[in-house]
Parts: structure tokens; sequence; C-alpha cells
């Protein structure tokens, strides 16, 4: 006799797919925004120096969850205020959201990673004729990402758990998908347990594929003598 809970696999499995598309996009959009704000945070123009202040401090001091619904209900009602249809499709608005969210986070590592380069990095990058700009995406950048690949991957593992939040904006991801099955079925053990497992192994592989982009960006780290 076939168990129960396969007839479980198969909108689980929907819904999992759901869940790595946010994940993997979000994740590439806040990688982006994180590079971006991290270096513009360390800025001498004063301009992009306080916008990254301002979108770093916005989206880590406030609730992911406000930022998905602020996106998806309230974001269509201001357009309408000014005759704009801003309406997002509640996948696009998922993937913004998390992006948002984990690019905020992730800036505050480029930063980081970028200040603990030794400033005689720089300057002997500036000894040789490069301008600032080539120094630092030639020089420190280089040097800085082996050291922010184990925050990223916590960062990811984060955003990928993150993901389940989606499931309010009735986005059928794995969450939303094990809602649905519980409410028919009422077995919150067996299909909750299973979502776990799901969670977990997706976490495994995610880790997986981080470590393995650590070891390959960890060669760009000069050696030490």
């Amino acid at each position: 006799m076939i168990p129960h809970w396969t007839e479980y696999l198969p909108p689980l499995l929907e819904g999992a797919w759901v869940t790595v598309q946010l994940t993997v996009f979000s994740t590439l959009l806040g990688a982006v925004l994180a590079f971006l704000f991290g270096v513009g945070k360390l800025a001498r123009n004063p301009f992009l120096r306080g916008l990254s202040v301002a979108y770093i401090e916005l989206f880590r001091g406030t609730s992911l969850l406000v930022q998905l619904f602020w996106l998806y209900f309230a974001l269509p009602l201001a357009g309408q205020a000014i005759g704009l249809d801003l309406r997002l499709p509640p996948v696009l608005a998922g993937i913004l959201a998390l992006g948002l969210n984990i690019g905020a986070y992730g800036a505050e590592v480029v930063r980081g990673a970028i200040q603990a380069v030794h400033p005689g990095q720089h300057e002997a990058a500036i000894a040789l004729n490069f301008n600032r700009r080539q120094a630092l995406l030639g020089v420190t950048i280089p040097q800085a990402v082996p050291e922010m690949m184990p925050a990223f991957g916590n960062l990811a593992v984060q955003n990928l758990k993150d993901t389940a939040l989606v499931s309010l904006i009735s986005l059928g991801d794995m969450t939303f998908r094990a809602e649905q099955i519980r409410n028919f079925t009422q077995d919150s053990t067996v299909i909750y347990t299973m979502l776990l497992f799901m969670y977990f192994g997706m976490a495994l592989v995610l880790t997986a594929i981080m470590r393995l982009l650590e070891r390959r960006v960890g060669r760009w780290r000069p050696a030490r003598g």
C-alpha cells in the first residue's frame, strides 16, 4: 500500500520550484544591490553616500513582511493617487522585497570587507598610476570578495527561509501549498514535517553551493608570507 503522504508530494514540489526561483532571483538581485550600495557608502560623493546610507538603514530597520505588504498592497494605491498603474505580480513583488532586504544586509558585508583590506594595497595601486576606480575594482574588491563569502552564504540561507513570507500574498510557494493541503486534510503533523525537511534539504544544497563558490573565490586571496 502506498503511504498517504506521497499524495502531498506533487503540490509541494510545485511550490518548491517557486521557492527555488524566488531564492535564486532575489539572491542575485540582493548581491547586485549589496555591491552597489556597499561601495556607495564608501563613496566620496555625499549624494551617493547619503543615498546608500538611507537605503541600508531603511531596509535593515523595517520588517521584511511590512516591505512585502507595502510593495504588493500599498504601492498600487500610491500609484493610483498619481495616475500610474504600479500593480506588481506576486512573483515580482516577492523577488523585489526579498532582494531589497538581503541587499541592505549584504551592503554592510561589502562595506566591512572592503574596509578590512589593508590600506597599503590601495596606496600601492595609486602609486602605480591607478586611478581611484581602477584601484577599487582591480585591487581592493578582488581581495575583499573572499572575506565576504561566508557572510553571503549565511544571508543566502536566511533568504531561502524568508521566502515563506510570500505565501501571505497568495504566491504558490512551498509554504502556501503546504497550507492549502493542511486546510483540506487537517494532517498538520505530516505536512509540516515534510515541509520542514524540504526546507532543510534545500538549505543544505544552497550551503554546499555557497561553500563551493567560497573555495573558488578563495583562490583570489593573496598569499601571505
